[in-house]
């Protein structure tokens, strides 16, 4: 090993190919890890239009409105901006370039703040009686 972390790149490695399963599960990883994405896009989009277009028609410069009413839309927005990496990242090679090297922190951020905000989402709901 050369004294850097992780795998050195020995010429034989380099040039050899995936066997062809491999090749088919991160493929297929890549594929689930962008359809549980844009579910989770989607799912909030389904369960809350209708709030926040209720929240959005009374918009007012508040402290007080802007927390307890956009803060878990701000959450579920953050945890999809940490979850984006992860899902690229899916299916490729830990050793490559483009590979988040703190990928299983973007996924806890990303999976504790998507749920915070579903859950206040529907706690605002609740209190809105929309549910």
């Amino acid at each position: 090993m050369d004294g850097r972390a992780g795998r050195s790149r020995d010429p034989f490695w380099a040039d050899r190919r995936l066997p062809r399963s491999d090749e088919r599960a991160r493929a297929r990883a890549r594929r689930v890890g962008f359809a549980g994405f844009l579910v989770a896009v989607a799912l909030p989009v389904l369960l809350f239009h209708g709030l926040v277009k209720d929240i959005a028609a009374e918009f007012r410069l508040d402290l007080v409105y802007l927390v307890a009413e956009w803060a878990p839309w701000a959450l579920i927005a953050a945890g999809l901006a940490f979850a984006a990496p992860v899902v690229w990242s899916s299916g490729r090679d830990p050793d490559g370039r483009w590979y988040p090297r703190s990928r299983n922190a973007y996924a806890g951020w990303a999976s504790v703040l998507y749920l915070l905000g579903m859950l206040l989402g529907v706690q605002v709901a609740a209190v809105a009686g929309t549910l």
